[in-house]
Parts: structure tokens; sequence; C-alpha cells
């Protein structure tokens, strides 16, 4: 341990993020004892379904230079009665967290450290293939997620080409390793919108490869400075012989831009498996009332799809495939509710969506009033993060990764 605690002569080990996550998908219960501060836990911790997270400041494990005697109530009245597998300790970034793990080793309980601890969690990034069934004939599209913020982005491969929807900088080289696997080339780098919880990757993915890098036509509206093309409403991207379709989705941002690909439809922040999007990240609370009704308006349109909507094939001819409620939607977030496919990944059809978000179901005003009045805080350093997306202001890499810890926190609790 490192000479800012004391000895306490045991050793135990760490586990990786990709190890806890693991035994997250596998459905254990795991304890995770997180030992930052309090307002740093309430603003951000490890949580899920099968997670207990419990906070106790490592402060609580220490009698000034020495270690505590015993292990604290604030942990012993906490735990659960049974968990699975070892309890595992986190903290920003695993030093006070791996003093705690070998404190109560010695105290005899099951333990492991999250190596890097919460900064580990932040450089987490997994990858699944989204249902065959959904995609175009030969092609084939993969998610990536972001468990630490929920961050979703999205890999379309067909015919030796792919197009990756809202790359993040931080993860800026997983998007060609993961084309290069599938035997393809990056064609383009696209962004659904300006976002606000993110730095965007698109420019480092198209400066480390041959992609083209997009942004929404409507970006130029909000003050974008920066280099990349613009797409706008009903342009096609062709990616092999496969058409990729950029659709209006306004209310989260004005010029938010949903892709379709087959029965695939990726909508960024618009709408998600639980929830739907804030309405007031780009103009502010003054804003926020009329992008709420853009929103309702959009949202409504998703879960009227039809024939009409059916996306062409590069060539022109039309793809005739199930429409509606049969469609895929791939959105760009997941919250701490939502829940995964059996197959790991975030998505839902537009049947199940109309089943499950009352948005579909109340009047505009309604649905209005709902969203504002279920709006968490706005995400960290969102105001720095825009800018930076909008090429008004440079960002180093390693900045782009602090400004980006913590929540999304673009759903509303409508």
């Amino acid at each position: 341990m490192t000479g800012q605690f004391p000895d306490v002569d045991a050793v135990v080990p760490e586990i990786t993020a990709a190890e806890l996550q693991a035994r997250l998908d596998a459905g254990e219960h795991v304890v995770v004892l997180d030992t930052r501060r309090p307002a740093d836990y309430e603003t951000w911790h490890i949580d899920g379904d099968t997670v207990t997270p419990i906070n106790v400041p490592f402060t609580e494990f220490m009698d000034g230079d020495d270690p505590a005697d015993g292990a604290p109530e604030a942990l012993v009245d906490t735990l659960p009665e049974s968990y699975d597998g070892p309890i595992v300790t986190c903290c920003a970034e695993g030093i006070s967290s791996l003093y705690v793990a070998e404190f109560l080793s010695r105290e005899g309980y099951d333990i492991v450290a999250l190596e890097d601890g919460m900064r580990g969690w932040a450089g987490l990034y997994e990858s699944r293939e989204l249902p065959s069934e959904y995609a175009p004939e030969g092609a084939t599209v993969v998610q990536f997620h972001r468990p630490s913020s929920g961050c979703l982005g999205y890999l379309v491969v067909a015919d030796g080409e792919a197009l990756v929807v809202d790359p993040l900088r931080a993860f800026a080289g997983e998007y060609a390793a993961a084309a290069d696997a599938r035997d393809a080339a990056l064609a383009y780098a696209v962004d659904t919108h300006v976002h606000a919880d993110h730095v965007s990757g698109v420019d480092a993915v198209a400066d480390a490869t041959d992609a083209t890098a997009l942004v929404p036509a409507g970006a130029d509206a909000r003050g974008y400075e920066g280099d990349a093309d613009r797409v706008a409403d009903g342009d096609e991207l062709a990616v092999g012989d496969v058409a990729v379709e950029a659709i209006a989705m306004p209310g989260h941002t004005s010029e938010m831009l949903g892709y379709r690909v087959g029965d695939v439809l990726m909508t960024g922040d618009t709408i998600f498996t639980d929830a739907v999007a804030r309405p007031d990240l780009e103009d502010g609370d003054e804003g926020a009332r009329d992008a709420a009704r853009q929103l309702y308006d959009t949202v409504q349109a998703i879960g009227e799809y039809d024939d009409s909507a059916a996306p062409r094939a590069a060539d022109g001819a039309s793809e005739q495939r199930p429409r509606g409620d049969d469609v895929l939607v791939a959105p760009g977030h997941t919250s701490e509710s939502a829940r995964p496919r059996d197959d790991g990944t975030y998505a839902a059809t537009v049947g199940e969506l109309r089943e499950r978000l009352p948005a579909f179901d109340r009047d505009r005003e309604a649905f209005v009033d709902a969203i504002l009045d279920g709006m968490p805080p706005r995400p960290n350093n969102y105001q720095r993060i825009i800018a930076a997306n909008l090429g008004r202001d440079h960002v180093s890499d390693s900045e782009a990764f602090e400004l980006e810890l913590g929540p999304n926190n673009c759903a509303a609790g409508e």
C-alpha cells in the first residue's frame, strides 16, 4: 500500500472493470463498497439491478494515522445477508479503496479492489452485435457500450466498408479495430447531434483513418466551427451496397438526426429503451418547452413508421421488410433503470416502446409537463463539452476524459 495509508499487513487481489462487468452480466449480486466522499458518491457511482452500492468513506477505516478498530458500523449495518462472490471496493483512482480492501481482508472479509477505481470503470468500453434479423442482408450492426456513462455508439459494416455513429474521442481507436476485425475499412464517422455529455470522436476517427467526418447540417445554426462535412435529413450514406438514411429527429436538440439501416433505427438522444430525451441542453430552461413540443412530434413519428418510411438501397431499389412496430430502436444512451436484451444489447422494438413508454399515449401538453417536471441535474461540464463539440474550445484527450466523468443525465423522467 502507498505511504499515505497505514500498513495493515494484508494483500488483496484487484479486479478489472471488465471482470466486474462480467460478474454483473452474469447476473451476480455484487456488493460495491465505494470509499469516496458522500458528495462524490451521490453524484456518480456504480449501480444496477444486481448491485448493492454502499458508501463508507475511507476515513471511517482509520483512527488518525492508524487503522481503525474493526469494521465501521456503517458497513456492518448495511451489508446484505447474502450476495455473490467477494465485495468490490472502489474509489476515484483505486488508492484509498485498496487500503480499505486490505483492512477488511485482515478483518476476515472476502474482498477485492477495483483496479484504478472509478477511472478504470470509466475506461471500460464493450461491443456486441445487434440481432442480425434487423440488419439488411450482408450487413452487421455493432453496438458499443460505455457502462460508466451509458453512452452507446454503433458500427455499420457491409461489403468491406463501415460507418461509425456517435464515436467517443476517448475510444477513437476502437472503431477502426472493430471494422478491421470484420474485414472492413471506415468510410464515415458521423454524429447524431452536438453532444453535451461526451467529447465527439468524429474528427479523431477521421484523422486516423480515411473516413469522412460528418455532423448534422443543423449544427451550423448552433455555431459549429469545425471542419467536418455536413449531412442532412433525407441524405443517404452508402456503406458498400447498403444505404444508411439520415432522418430528422428534433427535440433533444434542434439538429438531431437519427440513422436508419434496414430495420435498425439509431435514434441518438431522442428516445431510449426506458425514457425519452431531455429538451433543455441547447437553449436552457427558456427554450425547453418549445423543444419538448418538438420532441413530442418526433416521438409520435417514431411510433407511426410504416412501409412509406422504408429506406432505399444504395442503388435506389426499395427494400421490402417488416415495418412499424418491428423496427428496432437502437438508442444513444442507457440509464440505471435500462435493462439489456437477452443478448446483452440495449435496444427495443417500436412495439415494445409503445407498450412501455407513456409518451406514446399522452397528448402534447401533458407530455411536455411530464418532461419538464422530471429532469435530472444537467450533465457534468456540459457547457464546455458542447463548446468543444462545436469546435469553439480545444480540449486535450486527457481533458476530454476528465470532462466526461460522471453520469450522462440526458434522459428525462417522463
